[in-house]
């Protein structure tokens, strides 16, 4: 095995882990907000509107944490991919691409 390959498998571990452990602490982070919203509204009575603003905080924080995760994950993703070369050579090796034309021929002076 060569220094290169050995290099692309530890890479690819760390970047299963970074994946693992960064999903793990959003689903931490959504736990620690959704049980601060339910013992928000367990502590704030039946104030319906209290209610709905909490429950409206709760949600828009755990689905701007979530989304954010994902949208960093997807442009780090797609930028390994150019950086490494990957991206044109799928791109040349799709077969619903066709290959690119020819320059047009340049009239004789």
């Amino acid at each position: 095995m060569s220094q290169d390959e050995t290099k692309a498998i530890r890479d690819v571990g760390l970047e299963k882990d970074r994946a693992r452990y960064g999903l793990l602490a959003v689903v931490i982070s959504n736990l620690a907000i959704a049980g601060a919203a339910i013992f928000g509204v367990w502590r704030l009575g039946a104030d319906k509107s209290v209610i709905v603003g909490v429950l409206t905080a709760a949600f828009t924080a755990m689905s701007s944490m979530t989304t954010a995760y994902l949208g960093i994950k997807a442009v780090s993703n797609t930028a390994r991919s150019i950086a490494l070369g990957d991206g044109a050579a799928r791109h040349r090796e799709s077969p619903a691409t066709p290959p690119p034309a020819a320059p047009p021929a340049q009239p004789a002076p």
